[in-house]
């Protein structure tokens, strides 16, 4: 059995590096049939953009400016080449933002991650990411089916349930955050329900602390991750050889400094960019907010593409909860929604191998129900459950943070 996906993981990486940027031009004048990608990148002549100095000069697109645009042009803001109606899907992830589903095989790239992951035809997969409108369950759910693997589309949730699939059809892997796998682990054990089945994960979404890997591979599943966009599908994934991620096949990557667009030396930590090929929605330098560093040589796993160290944090404020986004003007949104509060602060922190966020709320005289109605407003703006400490005026820092990612990292 072959320990890689294709002979494109193994190529040699200048080899790699001219056929991308030979490829780059077309794709750029491709992207720029949209409105959205034309006034973008007005003046960029595709043909110039065959270098990584070339590319570097192109703008970047934000996050938070695409929701921006899709606000004025919906659904996507022009930057789709592909009509919304001529598409598989139609997708909406936390922020707002919109994301379409094309119809070609493995569209998001998932194939290789899960192939990494030790999934195989003919296998048995529990996908536990959500299928309700963000693109998550379907995401990993397209490269189990790349490999010919059957899913049981569960979603998250539910776990009494979900133990009765595993008991019944015995699924060889687990797909979904790994806080989940734990959940549920722990669940079986005490309710004496057999998981034994699950032998692999794949994993993503929320923070895999050596701890919780280390726990849960002493409880019989190897566990790997990969790192994955809505806007590009799957970025990098780890393989066997757990040493960093490895840069998916369909993207350029680039780390620029925070802040700017300008690419830092290999191994300095920066801001993750990518540039997609993807024909129906094609992304060029689109800056994801997360930090990391690339890794210098190649995996020992003999994949060649370039590896990055994994999520290191935010460029912004920005908190990935649970495979969820919270962003800054979601902490922003609870706080306008209750008059009484001053400066608030979302921390995150970890609680038992989970993802935990607490909303710190400055008010001067609270009423008993505040804390609970503050709660309330937070668990409906962010999808997420947290807790909320009321405090007096003027005890958090006036340093504009608003929230405090607390976890640690690796």
């Amino acid at each position: 059995m072959s320990d890689h996906y294709d002979a494109f993981e193994t190529r040699e990486p200048s080899l790699r590096e001219r056929e991308r940027f030979a490829r780059l031009p077309d794709a750029i004048a491709r992207a720029m049939t949209a409105p959205g990608w034309a006034a973008h990148l007005a003046g960029v002549d595709p043909k110039s953009v065959t270098s990584r100095a070339a590319l570097a000069k192109l703008p970047l697109l934000r996050k938070p400016d695409l929701m921006a645009l899709q606000k004025a042009t919906p659904p996507f803001g022009g930057f789709n080449v592909t009509l919304p109606g001529k598409v598989k899907r139609l997708h909406m992830s936390p922020g707002p933002i919109f994301e379409p589903e094309g119809s070609a095989a493995d569209w998001w790239g998932c194939a290789r991650a899960c192939f990494a992951a030790g999934f195989r035809s003919g296998d048995v997969v529990l996908n536990t990411f959500a299928y309700h409108l963000t693109p998550g369950g379907f995401i990993l759910e397209s490269g189990a089916h790349a490999l010919g693997c059957a899913v049981i589309a569960a979603g998250p949730g539910n776990t009494e349930q979900q133990l009765a699939a595993v008991a019944h059809f015995k699924p060889v892997g687990y797909m979904g955050t790994p806080d989940f796998l734990k959940i549920l682990l722990d669940a079986a054990q005490k309710a004496g329900s057999d998981a034994s089945s699950i032998k692999r994960a794949l994993v993503s979404g929320a923070a895999l602390p050596a701890s919780l890997r280390a726990e849960l591979e002493g409880r019989g599943v190897a566990v790997l991750q990969c790192y994955a966009a809505a806007d590009v599908g799957i970025v990098a994934y780890e393989s066997a050889a757990k040493e960093g991620m490895i840069l998916n096949e369909h993207l350029i990557l680039e780390i620029v400094r925070p802040g700017t667009g300008d690419p830092v030396p290999d191994g300095d930590v920066g801001e993750v960019v990518v540039t997609s090929f993807n024909p129906d929605y094609p992304m060029i330098r689109l800056a994801l907010g997360d930090l990391s560093a690339v890794l210098p040589g190649v995996s020992p796993c003999g994949r060649t593409n370039v590896r990055i160290k994994g999520w290191m944090g935010r460029a912004d404020q920005t908190a990935k909860v649970k495979g969820m986004f919270v962003r800054p003007e979601l902490v922003a949104e609870v706080a306008r929604r209750h008059p009484s509060l001053g400066r608030v602060r979302l921390v995150v922190t970890r609680d038992n191998e989970q993802d935990a966020m607490t909303l710190h709320a400055e008010c001067a005289s609270p009423e008993p129900s505040l804390a609970d109605a503050v709660a309330e407003t937070l668990q409906s703006v962010t999808k997420l459950k947290g807790a909320v400490k009321l405090v007096p005026l003027g005890s958090l820092p006036n340093d504009g943070k608003v929230i405090a990612d607390e976890r640690p990292v690796g």
